[in-house]
């Protein structure tokens, strides 16, 4: 397990970087580092590890080798709880084991139990290294559960979704506007057209 495989995951802003042991065959294992950490923290531990897994460790977006989000976006930590779901998505592991590391951070310290409270069915161990669980008040889970997991799935649909934008007639971007915005007169629509499309020579 001492010999690693250098990994990237496209996302709408770049790549994920990883590292990754053993063989592909193996029980998935995403291991997610630490605050102001990367994917190396795993480099000594993983060798001392059971052999029959597929250890992957990824470096979330502005760490190690991943890219950095756009200039003036947040890092909010469930932003980075999407990136393990993208992470998880384009490995195509539907229920894998998720091992995180942490220090004094909040963000990094629930990362871990946060994604396996959103997706229990994607997770079927938890390990968690220097860290304390993810902690609800009760009355609170169900709305903030419902919520959390909506925004990312979502998310994720609409970057899958992504194609090259349609041409539309002047006329069919008119009536498309009108249909979506059903209080919005025609001479108001064509005023938003004016700025809200693009001509091209397709349309």
């Amino acid at each position: 397990l001492g010999m690693f495989s250098e990994v990237k995951f496209p996302v709408p802003w770049g790549h994920v970087a990883a590292k990754a042991w053993g063989s592909s065959e193996g029980h998935p294992v995403l291991c997610l580092h630490g605050w102001l950490d990367n994917a190396n923290t795993f480099d000594k531990l993983i060798p001392l590890l059971p052999r029959g897994c597929y250890y992957v460790a990824m470096d979330f977006s502005g760490h190690g080798l991943s890219s950095h989000r756009p200039a003036g976006c947040p890092y909010h930590f469930l932003d980075y709880v999407s990136d393990v779901r993208r992470v998880a998505a384009a490995l195509q592991w539907r229920r894998f084991t998720l091992m995180g590391h942490s220090m004094a951070f909040l963000s990094y310290c629930f990362m871990s139990p946060q994604f396996c409270f959103l997706y229990p069915e994607m997770v079927d161990k938890l390990i968690l290294l220097e860290n304390l669980g993810f902690l609800l008040a009760p009355e609170d889970t169900e709305a903030w559960l419902e919520s959390k997991r909506l925004v990312i799935d979502r998310l994720l649909s609409l970057e899958a979704k992504q194609r090259t934008p349609k041409a539309w007639s002047p006329e069919a971007a008119l009536q498309r506007l009108l249909e979506a915005n059903r209080h919005l007169t025609a001479e108001g629509g064509a005023i938003l057209l004016q700025r809200g499309a693009t001509e091209t020579p397709a349309g």
